[in-house]
């Protein structure tokens, strides 16, 4: 099946997602019509935006795709990074990349980092933003702007998913989603069966 179906896309901008998966709430109908994804990558995003803590990046992530807003970053070093995410957090890795690029945090710091803020370990949580803080000085920021990206990062790790995880839900939802765009009466008999 090709990612590039533009009938699938009309599909799920238009909201008529009932029956496919991880798509099908009336709330998730209603981001999918503001959204109007053109790639499967928007799809992978929203999987994994739509939840309790990065659920309120919705609006923002719609806005900038559609340049009603401009995309701005933590910081100019981490624009490569989000570029993709329209500046913003959305992944686990990213999580883990963000702390090893400002702070020089190595991978498995990170994914300690990573872990820490899913499982709300405060004591772990508040060494490691010590240690965030001293090693964005070898990158020349300010410990203000070192705590605010920090803080930003807190916030949205409790609940990330890994994208790895998102795209698989993402490539289910988009399988679903055309096979309800090109074959809906064996779409439909499948999903009542």
């Amino acid at each position: 099946i090709s990612l590039n179906d533009v009938k699938t896309y009309k599909t799920l901008s238009s909201g008529n997602t009932l029956g496919v998966f991880q798509l099908e709430s009336i709330p998730m109908r209603q981001v999918l019509k503001q959204l109007k994804p053109d790639r499967i990558e928007d799809i992978i995003a929203v999987v994994a935006l739509y939840r309790p803590g990065p659920m309120e990046q919705i609006p923002a992530y719609i806005n900038r795709k559609h340049k009603k807003e401009s995309t701005e970053y933590p910081h100019t070093l981490l624009e490569e990074l989000l570029k993709e995410t329209h500046g913003i957090m959305i992944y686990q890795e990213q999580v883990m990349e963000a702390a090893r690029i400002i702070a020089g945090f190595s991978l498995g710091k990170a994914d300690l980092l990573r872990r820490a803020m899913g499982k709300k370990i405060k004591s772990e949580m508040q060494d490691l933003k010590h240690s965030f803080i001293e090693g964005s000085k070898k990158n020349n920021i300010n410990p203000i702007q070192a705590k605010k990206i920090f803080a930003d990062i807190e916030k949205f790790a409790g609940y990330g998913f890994n994208k790895s995880h998102a795209a698989a839900y993402a490539i289910i939802s988009y399988q679903t989603a055309w096979c309800k765009t090109h074959y809906p009466a064996e779409f439909f008999t499948a999903l009542l069966n």
